[in-house]
């Protein structure tokens, strides 16, 4: 009787904890740290209740899907976790024509999406003034459509020239916010002040921007992920962007454990009951690592899902990491197949745009 009373009052000052964050949406860090360490099931049930309902109550059920086209594959850095990272000579290298993109942005358009998300390797300097031309070309076809890069770090001058010629968005994870776990997994030269630098001026520039984690990623710690949790909060991004980690077996971590869709999901509602009108997709990565992982991201307060309008040829090249989901309501042409399955959990398709919106 005992230790149930005990479990009990456990239970009942863990669900307070969550509590207070979806009311206060703010939690000091034992707070958080409490939560992440906390392996309770009927308090991580409630955890993932409380964010999906704040979600509901703003997007009404409704889930954004955005048009992912992966650029290229091609990129100038090295990190260690990367499977197109530069030094992997396996990579079978592309780079889309402005034509393919122009197609895929196409087909995207005639299913209904509003959104379309340029995502891909660093590319070289001198490709800048290529993407700006390509940003300003598919502003110009599709105005009413929203644009979100996801190309890495450039000098402020390419981003003001990208976000003059109609991007909208930009999605620039940080990783790590402790410099010790981030240099474990860049080479000496990317810099995290750097990184840092990269999104100030995001937002300086009037994107929406993004920002986010691998979660269990080597090295990873529990303090890592509260100095994270820390940083996205003080930071205010419009869109976060979690994922777990996946090795890729070309690369320095490729041995490394996969981390935990169960984390990543926890995550999600923390920063649901944080910022309950942030863009927070149920990534590909969580997908591939639970064939039920979009639907649990989901149901732990995601509100975004970005089906792939890449041309089929290309899709097993972008191989960030190993086993990637790319077929069924991973693909654009499986959209009927993701609303069959978001109308199995009581969520519908929203073809809007899906700006962020700060009521």
């Amino acid at each position: 009787m005992l230790y149930i009373s005990l479990f009990c009052t456990f239970a009942g000052c863990m669900r307070e904890l969550v509590d207070i964050l979806r009311t206060k949406q703010h939690l000091d860090s034992s707070g958080y740290r409490t939560l992440l360490e906390c392996d309770d099931e009927s308090v991580v049930a409630y955890l993932h209740q409380q964010a999906r309902k704040v979600a509901d109550e703003v997007f009404d059920k409704g889930i954004f899907v955005r048009g992912l086209v992966e650029l290229t594959n091609v990129c100038r850095n090295d990190c260690y976790y990367c499977g197109i990272r530069k030094s992997n000579t396996k990579v079978d290298r592309y780079l889309l024509t402005t034509e393919q993109v122009m197609q895929s942005c196409q087909q995207g358009y005639e299913l209904g999406f509003k959104t379309f998300v340029l995502q891909g390797g660093e590319l070289p300097n001198d490709k800048a003034p290529w993407l700006v031309k390509l940003v300003s070309k598919i502003k110009q076809r599709w105005s009413d459509c929203a644009i979100t890069l996801s190309l890495g770090e450039w000098p402020r001058q390419v981003y003001e020239a990208l976000r003059k010629a109609g991007a909208n968005r930009y999605l620039l994870r940080h990783e790590s916010h402790n410099a010790e776990h981030y240099a474990k997994l860049h080479p000496t030269e990317m810099s995290l002040n750097n990184r840092f630098q990269c999104l100030e001026w995001l937002k300086e520039l009037g994107y929406q921007v993004g920002t986010g984690i691998m979660v269990g990623s080597p090295w990873q710690t529990i303090d890592n992920l509260v100095e994270d949790i820390e940083f996205i909060e003080n930071f205010e991004p419009e869109m976060i962007g979690l994922g777990p980690f996946v090795p890729q077996h070309d690369t320095p971590l490729g041995k490394f454990a996969t981390g935990s869709a169960e984390l990543t999901c926890k995550l999600y509602s923390i920063f649901r009951l944080i910022f309950p009108n942030a863009l927070i997709p149920s990534t590909t990565a969580l997908n591939t690592i639970d064939p039920n992982g979009r639907t649990k991201g989901i149901m732990a307060g995601a509100n975004v899902v970005m089906p792939n309008l890449s041309p089929a040829n290309v899709r097993a090249s972008y191989a960030l990491y190993d086993g990637k989901a790319i077929t069924n309501a991973e693909a654009a042409e499986g959209i009927a197949h993701l609303e069959t399955q978001l109308a199995t959990i009581g969520y519908h398709i929203n073809w809007n745009r899906g700006d962020y919106n700060k009521r």
